[in-house]
């Protein structure tokens, strides 16, 4: 594990912002800055943390975990489906293929379970036993196990805006995606989801839900781009002891952003207005559970670049 005074010094060097003309057309998203130039995108992940739709602050080395991870299982999976990385020239640099963004986020889930406005919880909770066209039966707990994994799209939202789980019936029906690309994406997130479940309880984690992001390539391929099966991406609990506390009615022991979003919901915050500030204890837990993450996955320890990262991105890009 990473010695604490090393999370601490990083408070005040975390990556929240980035510019690298050179590199392209810059756009920033929540997380991730990307620039495009030529057919590539060149994307930056940033300490940047987003929840409830909202950039809440950084944590320390979050980026370096999030692309170490995403090269992690694009490299696992590239088997199974297409994905649009090229190389991983930094800590925190992922050059891949430029893809057309599909207009919906592909949310795989197979707990009852969440915080957001958006989580299947939190509709269950009020009474829906529909969610995303899925039918949900009377008497379940949170945190319980659904029958099987179910694919609940959420409509991409502009930055600021919060997301809408949708069905498929809304997706084709608001003419975001054909059926033909609706359900070609929903087997490919199905069959990696499945493989990321597998390999996840192989190193004692549950692979709870996940997000994906799909695109088109210039040849009409779909793809898997921005990130897979990281932390910001996904939720992981414990194995071990997961059913013993599903029985006792106790939150299940978790290494992932969910830990974040807990700690503004129990200061009443759940999206609404500006964010109250991220507590510092808070960013060197939540670094804490990244990196420990980063390590049960990938089987590596993880050492933290403490290198100015604009330099050194200057001098691995060669600019």
């Amino acid at each position: 594990m990473i010695d604490e005074s090393v999370i601490r010094a990083q408070l005040t060097k975390t990556l929240d912002h980035t510019d690298f003309p050179e590199l392209g057309a810059k756009y920033e998203g929540k997380v991730r800055d990307c620039y495009t130039r030529d057919g590539r995108r060149t994307i930056v992940v940033t300490d940047r943390l987003s929840a409830f739709d909202v950039v809440l602050g950084t944590i320390p080395f979050k980026g370096q975990v999030l692309n170490r991870m995403a090269a992690f299982w694009f490299e696992a999976t590239a088997d199974l489906a297409p994905n649009h990385v090229i190389n991983v020239p930094d800590p925190t640099v992922m050059v891949a293929r430029e893809c057309k963004l599909l207009p919906v986020e592909f949310v795989m889930r197979d707990y009852l379970t969440g915080v957001t406005s958006t989580s299947i919880w939190s509709h269950y909770q009020k009474g829906a036993r529909q969610f995303c066209g899925h039918d949900l039966p009377d008497g379940m707990r949170k945190n319980q196990k659904l029958a099987k994994a179910l694919l609940t799209p959420s409509t991409k939202a502009e930055k600021g805006e919060h997301d809408r789980s949708v069905s498929r019936a809304e997706v084709l029906e608001m003419g975001l995606l054909s059926a033909d690309d609706f359900d070609q994406a929903a087997q490919l997130c199905a069959r990696i989801f499945a493989f990321g479940q597998a390999e996840a309880l192989r190193r004692g984690l549950i692979l709870v839900d996940t997000k994906y992001e799909i695109g088109r390539r210039p040849d009409g391929t779909l793809c898997f781009i921005d990130e897979i099966h990281t932390p910001d991406s996904s939720r992981y609990w414990f194995a071990d002891d997961y059913q013993t506390r599903f029985e006792r009615g106790e939150e299940p022991r978790g290494l992932d952003k969910d830990y974040v979003r807990r700690s503004y919901v129990e200061r009443g915050y759940r999206g609404d207005g500006p964010p109250p500030p991220l507590p510092d204890e808070v960013r060197c837990e939540a670094a804490r559970r990244y990196m420990a993450l980063c390590e049960l996955i990938t089987g590596r320890p993880f050492a933290p670049d403490t290198e100015d990262p604009a330099s050194r991105i200057r001098r691995n890009l060669g600019f």
